[in-house]
Formats: structure tokens, C-alpha cells, sequence
């Protein structure tokens, strides 16, 4: 369950905000609307939300007020934005830019409220450990990485991109006036899996499309009205060390020329809708580089050395381990000596050798609760595919609460998620 703040005194959009969770059924999000200033700052210090819906074409609610508190108190910076603007007097990209040193995950027209702001606010709650806490990553980890698996729905692209990109902002490795360049490209390269690979659209069919008035979402929406290619998914990761990040994006088509493609980009007016992506990625990136069936593209850039960050004070120099399928990371009964970080990967938790759930990235760690008790460990955990864990000693960990007192309330919400979703699944067992 999440905690939301929508900023905003429109009763009209926070109607149009609840019938869209009423239509979808989405009923794990509960809502506050604010519009005094003093309020909110209280409900972020307080309340920790993880999601603020912030409504920028708000005539009644200064965001600029509220942004600027937000920017001088770190704390405070610990939550992902959904913005929404009036598409009719507003600049999304110029907003953006306003914004980029904000963690703005995603921003939406009025007119897509209805149809976006409930799969936003799902895609945000579902990858939240990546966005909560500001500053965890940089004073913890200095290397991370992630992934998504992404459907066919071109307006649900960015976020995505978003939250890869604002992670390398938290962590000091992107300058905050570059994340929306970098956002655009990588978007536009998972929008080509989409388009190309997966729907099959090619340049000429895209150019007589669009010269008819029609829209390429409009163009994808027909093409996934077949349900093998609704199906497909393009698979979005990246990695970073301390001097790079490599992001991969590869689709479940069938491939295209890249060649041809880039041809027909040169040839083609370049402000024109065709192959921005490329164009992009070889603008803002270090090297783009495809893979011989054209269904997979790897883009990398260099951080930027100039961005003065903080060298990771916590867990950067314990044990990595990479377990692959099948593989034990704990037994049950053994000592609950260390607590893994979770950075990527599923696992299977076993009690008395039957399944009780699962372990992914969202839940960030494993294996706490026998860690902070002095227990023994009360279920086994098995690799259900390749991953990678940070194995954490009792002594870091202690050293990091110290260092860090505020990260106690986040581990505390942390389990206090864990202890509610175990109790809902034991009372569904129970029916």
C-alpha cells in the first residue's frame, strides 16, 4: 500500500483523478488533497509519501513555493512527482527543464489523466526503491543497476526512462540540465523496439500515416489490436559502475535493418518524427551500438566527472555475489548473520520446503528480520533466476544506521510493508 499527496485545489481534476482508480479498481493508494503550503511541507516530513501528484497548471497552489522548500531539505526529496499541466497553456519540455533537478517522474496533459494516471502511479509504487530516499544510494551503494519489462504503450515510455535517469541524477553521475536530453533518447530507443520490432511499422508505412493526421499511438494501438503482438514486451536494463552506465534495450521482434534505417534518417528533413532515437542516442551518449538482427541496442554513457558527489560511505566495499538459478542464498534454521541488498533478480522464500512467496528488488532486502533479532533464519531463499546481491556484515550495517539515523524510519516503513503483505497472503491462505 502506498500514500499519495495530490497538490491541487481543482476539485474537477481530483474527480477526474478518483474515477480513474475507481474504474480501474485500484484501491492500495490512499489519497490526501493539499493545497496549503504548510500542510504539505508537514505531510512530506511526516507522512512520507512515496507518490506526489503535483498539478503545475494550478492557479491557487504555488508550486514554485513548495519545489523550493523541497530543494533545500534533502529529507524532503524522498518521494516520485507526477506532474500534470494544461497542455493548452503549458510547456511540458519547459516544465521538465524547470524541474530536472526534481525526481519528475512522468508528466500528463489533462487530457491524459484518465486514461495514464493509474498505470503511473503503478509503475512508480511497483519500483519505488529507486526513487524513495535521495540520498541511500549515493551514501550507500556505488554501483547499481535495474530493470523493467515494458508493454506496448508508447505514453507509459517515459516514466520508465525516467526513473532510470533520475536514479544517475540522485547518484551524481548526470547533471541535472542533461537528465531531460538523456530521458528523450532512451525513450525514443524503446519506442523504436515498440514501433519496429514489434509492430512491424516501417518508415514508409509510418511517413503515409502520418501525413493522413493521424498520430503513431494511434498506429501502435491498431497494430496491438493483435494479441501476439500485445503480448511482446521490450526488455529495458542498465548497469552502473562508478565511471559509466550501460543501458541495453532489446525487443521481441524479429529485428530491422539499422543500416536502411540510417539511410533514410540522412536522406529524411531531421526535424521530421523519423529515427529520433538514433539521431538522440548518438548525441547524448558515448556509443550506440546495435546488434546484428537489429532487436537489441546498447547505448553507454560516461559520468560526468565535473558533478561533485560523495564517495559511497556504506555498504560499497562488501561482498557481491551473483547467484543464478536454482541456487541456495540461505538455509532455513542457519544464523541470520548477514542482510543481502537486493539488486536484482527474483527468489523463492521456502518454509518447511513449501513455497511462501517471492523477493524482487522492490523489496531491497532480504533476510532482516533474522538479521536485526540475533535469529535463526525462519524460511530458505532460492535464486529463481540470475541476480546480484550485496551480502551486508552486522558492523556496516550498524555503522550506516549511525551515520545515517533517518534511514531507521525507512527501513522501519520497509518492514512495516513486508509484515502487511505477509499478513494479507497468510489471510487469503486462511479462505
Amino acid at each position: 500500500m502506498g500514500f499519495i499527496v495530490l497538490v491541487n485545489s481543482d476539485q474537477k481534476i481530483k474527480e477526474k483523478i478518483e474515477n480513474a482508480f475507481r474504474r480501474d479498481r485500484c484501491y492500495d493508494f490512499p489519497m490526501v488533497m493539499m493545497a496549503s503550503e504548510k500542510k504539505i511541507l508537514e505531510s512530506l516530513n511526516f507522512d512520507l509519501p512515496e507518490i506526489i501528484i503535483l498539478n503545475f497548471g494550478d492557479p491557487k497552489v504555488s508550486y514554485k513555493s513548495m519545489t523550493n522548500q523541497v530543494r533545500k531539505d534533502s529529507w524532503l526529496h524522498s518521494f516520485g512527482i507526477i506532474g500534470l499541466y494544461d497542455g493548452s497553456t503549458q510547456n511540458e519540455q519547459e516544465l521538465m527543464e524547470e524541474m530536472k533537478d526534481l525526481n519528475v517522474l512522468v508528466m500528463l496533459d489533462y487530457s491524459r489523466i484518465d486514461s495514464h494516471i493509474v498505470k503511473s502511479v503503478k509503475i512508480i509504487a511497483d519500483n519505488w526503491q529507486l526513487i524513495y530516499q535521495k540520498d541511500l544510494y549515493s551514501h550507500l551503494m556505488e554501483h547499481s543497476s535495474g530493470s523493467f519489462s515494458i508493454d506496448n504503450d508508447i505514453l507509459a515510455v517515459s516514466i520508465y526512462a525516467g526513473i532510470a535517469v533520475t536514479n544517475l541524477v540522485q547518484k551524481g553521475y548526470l547533471k541535472p540540465e542533461n537528465k531531460m536530453h538523456l530521458q528523450l533518447a532512451l525513450s525514443e530507443l524503446i519506442v523504436n523496439g515498440i514501433e519496429h520490432g514489434h509492430c512491424g511499422i516501417s518508415f514508409d508505412e509510418k511517413t503515409e500515416f502520418l501525413q493522413s493526421g493521424r498520430s503513431v499511438i494511434d498506429l501502435v494501438a491498431e497494430k496491438c489490436t493483435d494479441p501476439a503482438i500485445s503480448a511482446k514486451r521490450v526488455h529495458f536494463e542498465w548497469d552502473s559502475s562508478l565511471d559509466r552506465t550501460i543501458f541495453n534495450i532489446r525487443d521481441e521482434g524479429k529485428g530491422f535493418d539499422i543500416t536502411t534505417i540510417k539511410q533514410k534518417v540522412n536522406e529524411d528533413d531531421p526535424l521530421s518524427q523519423h529515427g529520433r532515437g538514433i539521431i538522440m542516442a548518438e548525441a547524448f551518449t558515448e556509443s550506440v551500438e546495435y546488434n546484428e538482427i537489429g532487436n537489441e541496442v546498447k547505448t553507454t554513457i560516461i559520468h560526468d566527472a565535473s558533478v561533485i558527489r560523495k564517495t559511497p560511505e556504506g555498504f560499497s566495499g562488501e561482498e557481491v555475489i551473483y547467484p543464478k538459478k536454482g541456487d541456495i542464498v540461505f538455509q532455513e534454521g542457519e544464523k541470520g548473520n548477514f542482510l543481502y541488498y537486493i539488486a536484482s533478480g527474483r527468489y523463492k522464500v521456502l518454509h518447511n520446503k513449501k513455497e511462501v512467496g517471492t523477493l524482487s528488488p522492490v523489496d531491497l532486502f532480504m533476510g532482516e528480520m533474522a538479521f536485526l533479532l540475533n535469529n535463526r533464519r525462519s524460511a530458505a531463499v532460492i535464486a529463481e533466476d540470475t541476480g546480484k546481491l550485496i551480502k551486508i556484515s552486522r558492523k556496516s550495517f550498524v555503522q550506516v544506521m549511525k551515520r545515517y539515523p533517518h534511514y531507521g524510519i525507512f527501513l522501519s516503513k520497509l518492514l512495516a510493508r513486508k509484515i502487511v503483505r505477509a499478513n494479507e497472503q497468510h489471510s487469503v491462505e486462511e479462505l
